[in-house]
């Protein structure tokens, strides 16, 4: 096979089982989750010459050698890949300079944390949400928000709540401290027992970890809101 042509692949996108395809397995696990070659599959879509998405997709990261070099490519370059048209060359061109911008924005563009505060106000639309749902607000050494990630939807149970699953995006993305959140569909911000459990692990845990967690909210409707932190609870 030549450097840039399709691989061979037993089934198309449209043979796959649906849980199978990129677009049902990023709905339905997150972004990431996905392999580059799946990420690029989607973006490319249709209109690829009858070529497989995944094929062209493969193809793309085979011939620049991966992402860096895929960024780097000109349009009229992508378009020498079989099935890479004017149009989605150019499409490609502009989603690679967003990831490039957004890795060299300056740290004043992100929001910063400087009280509990700052925090709620970014996750208020939980409060709006009718399941409970917990979230990690991911920070670098300067407060600075890196991004904020769905962790669980479901009763916020201690037994059940892994305490190494809340810290699995913060150690991937180098994160220097986080922030848990997790709403209350009742409207009633009063911490439970297991509220209270599961802050006290995740501490413990952010402590031998050596990434500090600084606070755990609870979001209710109308913009209500409380910190655990400020109340004592779970950070003896």
């Amino acid at each position: 096979m030549m450097l840039g042509e399709p691989p061979e692949y037993t089934l198309g996108v449209k043979e796959m089982l649906p849980e199978d395809r990129p677009r049902e397995r990023l709905s339905s696990l997150g972004a990431n989750s996905l392999s580059n070659q799946e990420l690029l599959a989607i973006l490319i879509g249709s209109g690829t010459a009858g070529l497989n998405v995944l094929q062209v997709a493969q193809a793309l990261l085979r011939r620049f050698g991966g992402l860096a070099g895929l960024s780097r490519a000109s349009p009229e370059d992508l378009r020498k890949v079989p099935g890479i048209g004017p149009v989605r060359a150019v499409e490609l061109k502009a989603c690679m300079e967003l990831g490039r911008r957004l890795l060299t924005s300056p740290d004043l563009d992100r929001p910063t944390i400087r009280c509990p505060g700052d925090a709620a106000n970014l996750v208020l639309d939980m409060g709006l949400l009718e399941q409970e749902q917990l979230r990690t607000i991911l920070l670098n050494t300067k407060n600075h928000v890196i991004g904020i990630h769905e962790l669980y939807r479901g009763s916020l149970n201690s037994s059940l709540i892994r305490v190494g699953e809340l810290f699995k995006e913060a150690i991937r993305q180098n994160c220097a401290s986080l922030i848990l959140v997790h709403n209350h569909p009742s409207g009633d911000p009063s911490p439970s027992k297991d509220d209270i459990e599961v802050t006290r692990q995740a501490v413990a845990a952010g402590k031998l970890l050596d990434l500090a967690m600084l606070d755990h909210l609870i979001v209710c409707r109308g913009e209500r809101w409380i910190s655990m932190k400020e109340r004592g609870l779970g950070f003896d």
